[in-house]
């Protein structure tokens, strides 16, 4: 498998190197040259394989040749070793969790498979990998868990200062090692564009090996794809595919989730649900895409504003409006109506969701109300206890706290404060050289 630049202005390369550079030369995200297509005996007796040999099997392709197929097993294996339940929530609605995994979030999955697959490519190597990640939320968490100690590799991830909740700061900021939190005195647009003025920056390439570890990555956006096929496997209704109502940031997770459907998958039509940052919501009603300044919400892992990813999904459409909206809706609600629609799932069906959650809950309900005999899945992206200090106020009740997230809260908070200037984190960058 090769893979091209969107920017069409660079050599193909394979998944090795489309992982390592992070993005092409020409600063384009690189795009798969061909989709592979599932045999549909497979997907239809999806309910009987493994998770790990659902993941292999999806991931296989994509990697090709570049990982040894014994050692590739291994790494999806350690990379989907927790559960993704289904539940269902009513009658005509299922929550997928996605967070149980050791950081309590979605981007686990992508973070683990990425790790150690970039470790797997730098053993051996003299040359250090500098991992630059922007985050608003789970991803530093998530990135920090999984490249923790990963011989050969550093990792850089910029946060905004006061915009990602307390639990989220505390997993980015507590490991060491060779982990480093900077955190942003602006917000989370600044952070990726901070993040992008870097890898442009020629200087500093010629000192640093610099990658990526955002959804813009490979590495980090396909495997993404294992969720969906785990949720159908789970999906009792064979016969009548779900709606999938995704929470939606910088768009990857959907992304992947539209993949996994020209790939065979069977799903019936995807929402991207956003919050008060509705670049794409308002593209789909004017077919003018403009992005804008991120504003901040209670679902800050949503707060992005010009998402890296749709390039990806434009892309899978073949640029064409008329064939993305045939397959993908988007709407937005407030942080009034997460709020009531927070409490309101929790009271009515005893079921608790994060913020971005209950976006998803809320942006799914409308739809399935406009679309009777349709039913459909939402996705649950965070542990609720993320995001305690928002939850318990609107629940009126304390959200139990794990184990592992206890011990982490008594850590101390290890970060260094920037402003966000391009040149602030160059001087960084090459100090820690």
């Amino acid at each position: 498998m090769q893979f091209y630049s969107l920017n069409k202005k660079s050599p193909n390369v394979n998944f090795k190197d489309a992982t390592i550079n992070g993005q092409a030369p020409d600063k384009g995200l690189y795009f798969p040259e061909r989709i592979p297509q599932l045999k549909k005996e497979w997907i239809a007796n999806i309910a009987n394989i493994s998770n790990e040999d659902i993941a292999y099997e999806v991931i296989k392709p994509y990697v090709g040749d570049t990982i040894k197929a014994d050692d590739l097993y291994q790494i999806v294996k350690e990379t989907v070793n927790f559960p993704i339940p289904l539940v269902q929530v009513n009658e005509n609605m299922s929550s997928l969790e996605l967070y149980h995994g050791p950081t309590l979030a979605f981007k686990d999955v992508g973070a683990r498979f990425m790790s150690r697959c970039l470790g797997y490519f730098v053993k051996g190597s003299d040359k250090k990998v500098t991992v630059l990640v922007a985050t608003s939320g789970d991803t530093g968490g998530a990135v920090a868990n999984g490249f923790y100690d990963v011989e050969g590799v550093e990792v850089v991830i910029l946060y905004p200062s006061g915009k990602v909740s307390s639990v989220q700061e505390k997993q980015l900021t507590t490991l060491g090692k060779n982990i480093h939190a900077l955190e942003v005195q602006g917000n989370f647009d600044d952070c990726q564009q901070m993040v992008k003025a870097a890898f442009l920056d020629e200087d500093l390439n010629q000192h640093l090996f610099l990658t990526s570890a955002n959804s813009i990555n490979v590495a980090r956006w396909l495997p993404q794809q294992f969720y969906y096929f785990f949720a159908y496997k789970q999906w009792r209704e064979k016969d009548q595919p779900p709606v999938i109502c995704v929470p939606s940031g910088n768009f990857g997770n959907i992304c992947a989730g539209l993949l996994a459907n020209a790939s065979g998958l069977p799903v019936e039509r995807f929402i991207a649900a956003t919050n008060a940052n509705d670049v794409v919501p308002q593209y789909f009603a004017t077919q003018h895409y403009a992005p804008k300044q991120a504003v901040a919400t209670i679902s800050n892992a949503m707060d992005v504003g010009n998402p890296s990813n749709f390039v990806r999904i434009m892309e899978l459409f073949q640029q064409q409006y008329s064939n993305l909206i045939a397959k993908v809706s988007s709407a937005g609600v407030t942080d009034v109506v997460t709020k009531e629609t927070l409490l309101s799932v929790f009271k009515k069906y005893q079921y608790l969701c994060d913020p971005h959650g209950a976006v998803a809950f809320r942006v799914l309900e409308d739809y399935l109300e406009i679309h009777p005999g349709q039913k459909g899945i939402f996705l649950e992206t965070a542990h609720p206890v993320k995001f305690y200090d928002i939850v318990e106020p609107i629940i009126e009740q304390s959200v139990a706290i794990p184990d592992a997230v206890q011990q982490q809260l008594k850590l101390e908070k290890k970060s260094t404060v920037i402003k966000a200037e391009n040149e602030v984190l160059k001087a960084y960058l090459l100090g820690k050289n």
